[in-house]
C-alpha cells in the first residue's frame, strides 16, 4: 500500500486508500475540511493539517556527549510561520503552541531559562518576554490558551552526568539529575506569575521517581495540574496552589494520559492492538469503556471531527505487530477504517535518526 500511495499521492494532493473493504454501495463518510497533506515530505517543510487539529510545531531529540563524560538531550525545534504556511527551523530550547495556533510560548538555550517569550506565528518574532525570578525548563499552554505553567528547574533538566551514571544495554552512560523546584501559573494577558514550591516528588520509601525533566501539564478541563505517577490512571494531580487533589471524575473514565476525546465527547482513543495481524488501534466509548471500532494505525494522536482521526502509521512493507520501533508516517484514518490519507512522509526508524521527528497537534 505504501508504493500505491506514493505513486498516486502527491506533495499536498490528497487521494483516499481504501484500509477495509466494504460495499461500493455504502455511503462514504465526509472528509474533514481543511486537508493539508504533504506525503513526500518527511520532516515536512509546509503545513499538515486536518480538520480541527494542525502540525503546529515539531522536535527531534539529539544525544550529545561531553569531553568531561556529561552529555545532554538537545530539542531541535521547528515552527509553523502562519503566514507562509511553512515550518522554520528555531534555535528556541522549548516550545509550546497556543490553541487557535496565533501564539508559541518558548525559552532560550541555556536552560533554565530566566524568562518565557511569547512569539507571532504570523512573523515569527517574538512579542513579549514574561520574566520569572527562578529559572524556567518547561512551558504549556492551558486547554483555552489563557494560562501557562512553567516548571521551574535549579539544573537543566535535560542535562545528563557523569555522576549520576546507569547502566544501559552493558556500558555505563550519563544520567539525569531531579532538579525541579516548583511552577509559575501564568496569566498570558497580564503577565502576572505566581509560584508554587513543588520540589521532585517521592514514593512511600523516599525515593525521587522520574528523570531529570519533570514537567507539570494541564488536566484537560484547564482547572487542575498534573504529572505522571504510578496510579490507576497514570497521574498525580495538584491545585494550581500545588496541593494534591483527587483524581476528576472525567480523567478517570479516560484512564490513559494520552487518550483524545472525540469534540462530541462520546469516544476515547485506545492502545494499539494489532489483532489478525493488522496494524489497528481501538477507539472506546467513554461511558462503558468497550471497543467502539477498530482504527489503522499503530498510535491514535487526535480527532480532526468526530469520524476522522490523524494517527501514527507504519510501512506494510516494513513492520509487524508487536515488534518495536517502526517506519512510520501521519496518516487520516476513518473511524469506519474504510479510508486512509497519507499525510506525511516516512519518519526513520531509530529512533535518533534526524528524520524521526516528533509532531505538536494544536487545535486550530
Amino acid at each position: 500500500m505504501a508504493g500505491i500511495a506514493a505513486a498516486l499521492v502527491g506533495a499536498g494532493i490528497v487521494v483516499a486508500l481504501a484500509a477495509g473493504g466494504g460495499d461500493a454501495g455504502e455511503k462514504a463518510v465526509s472528509r474533514p475540511a481543511g486537508i493539508a497533506a504533504h506525503p513526500d515530505q518527511s520532516p515536512p517543510k509546509e503545513l499538515i493539517a486536518a480538520g480541527k487539529v494542525a502540525v503546529s510545531a515539531y522536535y527531534a531529540v539529539k544525544a550529545e556527549k561531553h569531553a568531561n563524560g556529561d552529555g545532554e538531550l538537545t530539542y531541535e525545534w521547528s515552527l509553523l510561520n502562519s503566514t507562509t504556511g511553512r515550518y522554520v527551523g528555531t534555535d528556541w530550547a522549548w516550545v509550546d503552541v497556543a490553541p487557535g495556533m496565533k501564539t508559541a510560548a518558548v525559552l532560550e538555550r541555556g536552560l533554565p531559562a530566566d524568562r518565557v517569550g511569547l512569539v507571532d506565528l504570523a512573523t515569527g518574532k517574538v512579542k513579549r518576554w514574561i520574566r520569572t525570578d527562578r529559572g524556567v525548563g518547561g512551558v504549556q499552554f492551558s486547554p483555552d490558551g489563557t494560562h501557562l505553567v512553567a516548571t521551574t528547574y535549579r539544573l537543566d533538566p535535560d542535562k545528563l552526568f557523569k555522576d549520576a551514571s546507569y547502566r544501559l544495554n552493558g556500558k555505563m552512560v550519563p544520567g539525569p539529575k531531579p532538579s525541579r523546584t516548583g511552577f509559575y501559573v501564568i496569566d498570558v494577558a497580564s503577565g502576572q506569575a505566581d509560584f508554587t514550591a513543588r520540589p521532585p516528588r517521592k514514593d512511600d520509601h523516599g525515593f525521587v521517581v522520574g528523570g531529570g525533566r519533570q514537567d507539570l501539564a494541564w488536566s484537560r478541563d484547564g482547572k487542575l495540574l498534573w504529572e505522571p505517577w504510578e496510579t490507576k490512571v497514570g497521574r498525580v494531580f495538584y491545585r494550581p496552589d500545588g496541593a494534591e487533589a483527587p483524581v476528576p471524575e472525567l480523567e478517570k473514565k479516560l484512564g490513559s494520559p494520552g487518550a483524545a476525546v472525540s469534540p462530541d465527547g462520546k469516544l476515547k482513543t485506545g492502545q494499539f492492538v494489532g489483532e489478525g495481524g493488522r496494524i489497528v488501534s481501538e477507539v472506546l466509548d467513554v461511558k462503558t469503556g468497550k471497543r467502539a471500532a477498530l482504527v489503522p494505525g499503530q498510535q491514535l494522536l487526535a480527532w480532526a471531527d468526530d469520524h476522522w482521526l490523524v494517527a501514527f502509521s507504519c510501512d506494510p512493507e516494513q513492520c509487524e505487530p508487536n515488534k518495536g520501533e517502526f517506519r512510520n508516517r501521519l496518516i487520516l484514518a476513518s473511524l469506519d477504517g474504510k479510508d486512509v490519507i497519507p499525510l506525511s512522509g516516512f519518519r526513520g526508524s531509530r529512533l535518533r535518526d534526524p528524520n524521526r521527528w516528533n509532531p505538536i497537534l494544536s487545535n486550530r
